[in-house]
Formats: structure tokens, C-alpha cells, sequence
């Protein structure tokens, strides 16, 4: 817009390139700024008016198409910004509430379940609009640890609402499933009444024992874990192929369990595919098993926080796709100081595991006491329980078999 302007006051004949002054409120368009629109058309305006006074042609043809082009352009630049900034809005309010919804699916994970380790790490994509689907859950049971690590295919809402699904029917299956494969099972037949098209879920489920000394492993077209021993990593890649969820009416293909030892300090990686297939500005993929933030898992949180820089790094920006890591471990110090959160008694009623068949010793228990958990030796007449003693593995007598405190909620 300068040069036109010089270039106009400095030939009289060149006052037919005046609607050339239209080039600055249309470069102005793509800034999108509302404010910066109407500044550069008004400014292309004073000059037009200004180089036609100049030589004395304000009303001559050339000064008005001039006016006429710039002041359209200027216009339709104006209309178009108010356009963008209301659909930037919108996405933002969309972005915004698929967040919040997100995160309140993603629950924070223990520290320390039993004789197992626990650390979950989730980098949000860059762009707003591609909040995708990425999900994870742990739960303690009667049966071990048990936890699955997914994506959903797509992004936006709707995969949002599949992660919803999909954690939902798990949390509802996960402490009563005989197998890893009856709540893969239970997940696809919520997602079949969800009806949402082709959309599918890849998942990863595992099992561990309580001192974390066996994995066992259920593949459904998820990446392979990583497991990390002796300050290297491997893929365990699975035997069988097997269908992600949500796509069991294709094909008869359940995917086979593997089991896994764990030595003690030994560690496993559960991811996402925003993790493996993180590019770099050559088109290379992170190679995460080669990652050195991965040489040591002492810390599982302080591994997943080395672990997320270096992808970044490697990426050179912000993450185009969410990506989701949980990392277990197991624990050098075994089960002590796990208390009673291995077996789902942590925040819960007393009658929802029970007590029976645990006992209160042997189980992680021993070096706490039970006068620690207000289970004093003397009774449980300070409770509220009068005449109810502590014998032999569990709580027993006067209806405290079976299940636990049956009938009485503590």
C-alpha cells in the first residue's frame, strides 16, 4: 500500500493504479482482526482521498473507483472478520467444554496400589478442535490390579462420548469380569447399543497380581506395551490379532491373554498411539523404545514427565494428537504400606469386598496393627460395634461371615 502511494505521488499519470490502495484492507483479511480491518480500509481511504487532492482529481473517474474499490473491500473484510471471530468462539466454547468433560472422565491414578507402582501422564493436543478420544482407568480388585489404556477413533465430541462409553461399561464390569476378556466383551456390547457408526476403540487390558509380579495382557488392536527391565525395553507384541472394540461383529477374533513375569523394579508402558507415532518435521516417528527417559523407572512419575519432553523434542512443536501414558512398576518394598487399598476397602463401605477370607494379617497389613485402622484388640465396642471380637483370619462372629460386616455399613 506504500509503494502504491509513493508511486501515485510521484507520476500524475499513475492516478489509475489509486484502487491498487485495496491490497492493504485485503492482506488485513487474513489477520482475521476485526480492529486491524477497519484501521488499514481506513487509512487506504485517507491516502486515496489524500493522492487524488493532491493532483487535483477528486473528481475525476479513476479517485472514485478508487473510493469504490477500497471502501467494498474494506466491507467485505469487515463482514468476513466478524465471521471468523464468532466461529473462534465457538470452537473455543466446544474446545472448552470437551476438556472439562475429558478430564473429568481421566480420573488421577494412585501412587501406590498394593506392590505396584502407578504414574499417568496426558499431553493435550495442540489444536483445540482435535481433542481426541484417548482414555485410561485403573481399579483394584479382589483379582489384582486391573487397568485398560485406549483410543478412540475420530476426534471431537462424539469421541469423547465413546471414551465416556467405553469407561464407563469398565468401571461397571471391572470387579466382578471373571477375565480380562468378559469386560472387553461387556465394552462391546455398550458400544454396539451406543450405535455410532464405524467409530471403533483400540484397548489395552491388563491384570496384576498383588505384589505386581504377573501381568496378564489383552491386546485389542491397541500399540504393544513396553516392558522395561534391566535398563532396556521391549515390545510385547500380542500372539494373536484380535479386533478393536467396538468392531466384534466382523470377525470372530477375541485376541489371546498373554501373561508376563515382572522381576522386582521392573516396569511395563501402557500408551496411546499420540506417543509411537509422534513425528518429527523429517517424518520421522518417536522411538519410544529407545527413549532414554525410559533407562530408569525408579520413579514412575518423574520417567513419564522425562518421557512426555522428549517426545515434544522430537516433535520440534505441540503434539497434533493427545497422548496418553501410565506407567506401572513393580514396587521393591512390596506390599508394605499399601494398607487396605488393594482390595477396594479405601473410601469404600467395609461391606462392598468385605473382610472374610483376607484376614487382617498377611495381605500387607501386619506392620500397620489394627488398632491403626480403629480395629482395636479389645473389641470394636469403641465403634459402635459392641460384643464383635477380632478372631482368627477376619472379622467373624455374630453375622460377620461371608462377604464381611454383612448388614452393618462401616
Amino acid at each position: 500500500m506504500g509503494v502504491v502511494a509513493v508511486v501515485v505521488a510521484l507520476f500524475r499519470r499513475a492516478i489509475d493504479a489509486l484502487p491498487l490502495l485495496s491490497l492493504g484492507p485485503s492482506f488485513a483479511v487474513a489477520a482475521g482482526e476485526f480492529l486491524y480491518m477497519l484501521v488499514t480500509g481506513g487509512l487506504a481511504l485517507v491516502l486515496c482521498a489524500a493522492l487524488a487532492a493532491y493532483h487535483h482529481l477528486l473528481a475525476s473517474l479513476p479517485a472514485a473507483l478508487g473510493f469504490a474499490t477500497i471502501a467494498g473491500v474494506t466491507a467485505a473484510g469487515v463482514i468476513e472478520s466478524v465471521r471468523v471471530r464468532r466461529r473462534k468462539q465457538e470452537v473455543a466454547e466446544l474446545t472448552a467444554i470437551a476438556e472439562v468433560t475429558q478430564r473429568v472422565l481421566l480420573r488421577s491414578v494412585p501412587p501406590q496400589v498394593g506392590g505396584v507402582e502407578l504414574a499417568v501422564r496426558y499431553v493435550s493436543a495442540a489444536t483445540g478442535a482435535r481433542i481426541g478420544g484417548d482414555l485410561y482407568e485403573t481399579a483394584a480388585t479382589p483379582a489384582g490390579l486391573r487397568l485398560i489404556v485406549g483410543d478412540v477413533q475420530g476426534r471431537g465430541l462424539s469421541a469423547v462420548q465413546t471414551a465416556a462409553t467405553v469407561l464407563g461399561a469398565f468401571r461397571e464390569s471391572v470387579y466382578d469380569a471373571p477375565s480380562l476378556a468378559v469386560i472387553a466383551d461387556r465394552i462391546d456390547t455398550s458400544l454396539a447399543r451406543q450405535s455410532t457408526g464405524e467409530q471403533f476403540v483400540t484397548a489395552l487390558f491388563a491384570q496384576v497380581s498383588i505384589d505386581g509380579s504377573r501381568v496378564d495382557l489383552l491386546n485389542r488392536g491397541h500399540p504393544p506395551p513396553l516392558l522395561l527391565s534391566g535398563g532396556a525395553a521391549r515390545f510385547l507384541e500380542p500372539g494373536e490379532p484380535a479386533l478393536p472394540l467396538g468392531l466384534a461383529e466382523l470377525a470372530p477374533l477375541p485376541g489371546e491373554q498373554a501373561t508376563v513375569t515382572l522381576g522386582q523394579g521392573d516396569g511395563m508402558l501402557f500408551y496411546t498411539d499420540g506417543v509411537s507415532e509422534a513425528r518429527s518435521k523429517s517424518g520421522e516417528f518417536f522411538p519410544v523404545s529407545r527413549s532414554p527417559a525410559l533407562v530408569d523407572v525408579a520413579e514412575p512419575g518423574a520417567a513419564l514427565a522425562r518421557l512426555s519432553e522428549d517426545v515434544l523434542r522430537h516433535v520440534g512443536h505441540a503434539l497434533d494428537d493427545d497422548a496418553a501414558m501410565l506407567l506401572i512398576r513393580r514396587s521393591l518394598r512390596g506390599l508394605h504400606g499399601s494398607g487396605l487399598s488393594w482390595h477396594g476397602l479405601s473410601g469404600r463401605r467395609l461391606s462392598g469386598h468385605g473382610l472374610s477370607g483376607h484376614g487382617l494379617s498377611g495381605h500387607g497389613l501386619s506392620g500397620h496393627g489394627l488398632s491403626g485402622h480403629g480395629l482395636s484388640q479389645q473389641g470394636l465396642r469403641q465403634q459402635g460395634l459392641p460384643g464383635y471380637k477380632l478372631r482368627g483370619r477376619g472379622l467373624r462372629g455374630r453375622g460377620l461371615r461371608g462377604r464381611g460386616l454383612r448388614g452393618r455399613h462401616r
